[in-house]
């Protein structure tokens, strides 16, 4: 079994080889946000904290959603990620995500 850690949620689960971060989330209430779980909204972004060599290739969609250099600071869909071995994670950051204005006073 491998080992979740969703470190933002406090979650910690074991799952198959093989789960998506995103469902194994959903199902157990993990936290990750999320809308589309399609890998074109970008809402389930999640950093890598340590595991990244337990997930499999970075898909087309996550090149293509959050660029070279967000992958390579360990950036990932949840969505488009699967576990093949103990991974931590969080999201308190979403790097694509757009910033609120300040209301104008």
């Amino acid at each position: 079994m491998q080992k979740i850690d969703f470190k933002t949620s406090g979650k910690k689960l074991e799952v198959s080889k093989e789960s998506n971060l995103l469902r194994m989330s959903i199902r157990y209430e993990g936290g990750i946000p999320y809308k589309c779980g399609g890998g074109i909204c970008g809402t389930c972004v999640v950093k890598i904290d340590d595991g990244a060599q337990n997930l499999n290739k970075v898909s087309k969609k996550e090149v293509e959603r959050l660029g070279k250099d967000l992958i390579d600071q360990g950036y990932r869909l949840a969505c488009q990620t699967f576990v093949n071995g103990d991974v931590e994670l969080n999201w308190e950051e979403n790097p694509i995500r757009p910033k609120r204005k300040a209301a104008a006073k």
